[in-house]
């Protein structure tokens, strides 16, 4: 396992590795394994593509993120042009049925409103909002159709994270209520925790994935 000042070394490096990041306007500091973030950024997409990148360090337990999105002039925009600037993006996504969603736009933060069939259509709607410019935040408050969850959707997305992760499967407990998906144990890295997540999420039938995957040291 790392030490904190080791693994501050290597966050820096992999946000200094990352193109998209501007590495000399984020603050790192590292304690017990938590790495906190802060700074003040030009775009919400930066702050985002940061935390993912903190996310790819081993040895990382939890991260804390405080830092403030302050757009620079040039990338401001009224709510009415972020609104418009959404919805259009939306329109364009081939795997969003835009016609499902509703936006508003305040102060720069977008919230996404509406009711689909799968996870990975109200990701993608956030997805396509979140790099646009002017928007400082997202809140995704697109909820899930309920449907019929199968019997044996605890068995099929044991199957489905196996074949993701085999080794890290056999850690990992399914726990099915109704069509809500709570997963429990601890992996070794962050990626592994969010495979166990996408795999809750393929499954038919579920609205709520509660993640209490631990990420050991």
């Amino acid at each position: 396992m790392k030490t904190d000042a080791q693994l501050k070394k290597d966050v820096n490096a992999e946000l200094e590795w990352e193109p998209s990041i501007n590495a000399s306007q984020v603050g790192v500091a590292v304690k017990d394994g938590v790495v906190t973030l802060t700074g003040h950024l030009d775009t919400y997409i930066e702050k985002y593509a940061i935390e993912k990148a903190v996310q790819r360090v081993e040895d990382v337990r939890a991260i804390a993120v405080e830092i403030d999105v302050k757009l620079d002039p040039g990338h401001k925009r009224s709510d009415s042009e972020i609104a418009l600037g959404a919805e259009a993006a939306l329109k364009w996504h081939a795997l969003v049925p835009e016609e499902r969603i509703k936006v508003r736009a305040e102060k720069g933060w977008v919230t996404l409103k509406g009711e689909l069939d799968w996870d990975y259509q109200r990701q993608n709607a956030e997805k396509a909002v979140r790099p646009l410019t002017g928007v400082q935040g997202v809140a995704n408050a697109i909820t899930l159709k309920s449907s019929t969850t199968p019997s044996n959707v605890a068995a099929r997305i044991r199957d489905a994270f196996t074949r993701h992760a085999q080794r890290e499967a056999k850690r990992i407990e399914v726990i099915v209520n109704g069509s809500v998906v709570t997963l429990q144990g601890a992996v070794d890295a962050w990626p592994e925790r969010a495979a166990a997540y996408g795999a809750a999420w393929s499954a038919p039938g579920i609205t709520t994935v509660i993640n209490e995957i631990e990420v050991r040291t």
